[in-house]
């Protein structure tokens, strides 16, 4: 188990770079994690949602993604209440209060899903969340030191030193655990150093010293390209300038913003999150994203001056709708269910559609072809795309609306749509720009509208790009980490 010194210091990746080397080494390797808190999910085959953490990892694994990966997956819906889904359907909202009060009754739940895992993997590389030092949260814990305990696992617990303090970090969770719960840790991470590491020897030896935990290994900053766990990412402050520009409009509930990932690995491109009309300027293409809150990010799009500057940008250049995007580019929200705020909402009216909010989430893997298209990305016309739903609305077309995606799978909702503006795209299906080549033929025709020219074979196709990040991190952490330590880990929790 890889638990962190607090929220963000690193344990994704390096569950992630763990099942990469075991996998390599041979081994059927799948991750765990009980209890995921993050706005961007996933659906599986069966229609069940998960936390992308663990997908990415089990990709990663070279499996895919199982629900029993992530029994547990909370989606803030505001500062002190969560969605709550269990092994991938929807329990309910809670605050937090509420919760934390609940959540020993889901150790079953978790228990079961565990106990699933182990019948498909030899090995189980299980993340923690936040910090497992958090004394005012020790009593229910079914995340950290708990959920070890109910596993009977060993434990490595990571620091992170760009953030500075890692030593004190390590030293102070350590003193705050209990005895049976400290003899869990078997090693110390001091994570994303930059320099020459020879200078922390002295440190490292005073640590091992005065913790009586080895440190197993130095892990060097990384520039990777893999998805994030939550809006902790620091992606949102990037500023990286390609030649092309896409904005991203960061609304306060932004969810799935991993469907970006497949523009941001792009040289030619920058991809900015912008948060106010005075940043938003004039991109190439802007995007809105997901949403787990439609109808008041469309608010605070109207009373910060964004929805007006995106509705006389859709006039010049193209704009694409995802999810709650999709539903807040249509003509009206509709919320007779008080799913959201209640009541109904005009919509930015760039796209003949009409939404009406529903209890029952839609939840459903899809794949298909679009059709004929007009305006900027006529070539994109007959490419195929796949990807997944997870919305609580329906959206019907007005009479002048159009479908332009024809769907192999459910028929549950329009797939992508387009109004007679033939700038602006709507569509429900997260991670459509990921195959087939959308996401390149998107650029090459926004180069094109620029007077630029991008090389064939620049744009690297998506999945072989992954592939090599996670090389490229497996391949880090056996140089930095005592590997021959971690599998003597396993074997000694397999023994005993």
């Amino acid at each position: 188990m890889i638990q962190g010194t607090m929220s963000n210091a690193g344990k994704s990746f390096l569950v992630a770079g763990l099942c990469r080397i075991m996998k390599q080494d041979g081994y059927r390797v799948a991750p765990f994690k009980s209890q995921n808190m993050a706005l961007n999910s996933f659906i599986t085959e069966e229609g069940l949602e998960m936390g992308r953490a663990q997908v990415m990892q089990a990709e990663a694994a070279g499996i895919k993604p199982m629900v029993c990966m992530n029994p547990i997956l909370l989606k803030p819906t505001n500062h002190t209440g969560s969605q709550v889904i269990v092994n991938g359907e929807v329990l309910g909202n809670m605050s937090a209060k509420d919760y934390f009060s609940y959540k020993k009754k889901l150790i079953p739940d978790i228990k079961k899903a565990f106990q699933k895992l182990e019948k498909y993997a030899d090995i189980i590389v299980i993340e923690g969340a936040g910090s497992p030092a958090e004394i005012n949260l020790r009593e229910n814990d079914i995340v950290n030191m708990g959920l070890a305990e109910i596993v009977d696992a060993p434990v490595l617990l990571v620091g992170d030193i760009d953030r500075g303090g890692v030593f004190a970090q390590l030293l102070g969770t350590l003193m705050l655990l209990k005895e049976e719960e400290k003899a869990r840790v078997k090693g110390l991470i001091i994570n994303k150093f930059r320099g020459d590491k020879t200078i922390l020897d002295s440190g490292i030896v005073m640590l091992e010293e005065k913790g009586q935990v080895p440190v197993t290994g130095v892990v060097p900053y990384m520039e990777l390209a893999l998805e994030d766990e939550d809006s902790l990412t620091e992606r949102f402050d990037k500023r990286e300038q390609g030649c092309i520009d896409i904005a991203v409009i960061r609304y306060p509930r932004i969810s799935n913003f991993t469907d970006f990932n497949v523009f941001e690995q792009m040289k030619e491109v920058s991809v900015r999150y912008v948060t106010s009309a005075s940043e938003l300027h004039h991109p190439d293409m802007i995007i809105l994203p997901g949403s787990k809150n439609t109808m008041g990010d469309l608010k605070w799009m109207r009373q910060n001056g964004l929805e007006v500057a995106i509705k006389r940008l859709a006039e010049e250049i193209p704009i694409w709708g995802i999810c709650g995007g999709y539903q807040m580019l249509g003509e009206q929200i509709v919320d007779s269910e008080n799913v959201e705020e209640g009541g109904i909402l005009r919509g930015m009216e760039l796209l003949p559609s009409v939404t009406e909010l529903k209890r029952e989430k839609v939840r459903c893997q899809v794949e298909g072809r679009l059709q004929e298209l007009e305006g900027p990305f006529s070539a994109l016309s007959g490419l195929e795309y796949v990807g997944y739903e997870i919305h609580m609305g329906q959206t019907d077309l007005t009479e002048s609306g159009k479908a332009i995606g024809s769907r192999a799978k459910e028929e549950n909702s329009h797939v992508v749509i387009s109004g007679k503006n033939t700038n602006v795209y709507g569509t429900y299906v997260h991670g459509i720009f990921d195959k087939g080549g959308i996401a390149t033929g998107i650029v090459q025709a926004l180069a094109e509208r620029k007077g630029i020219k991008i090389e064939d074979g620049v744009l690297e196709d998506y999945q072989s790009f992954k592939e090599k990040q996670y090389d490229k991190l497996a391949d880090t952490l056996r140089q930095y980490l005592n590997m021959e330590e971690i599998y003597g880990m396993f074997r000694e929790a397999h023994l005993e």
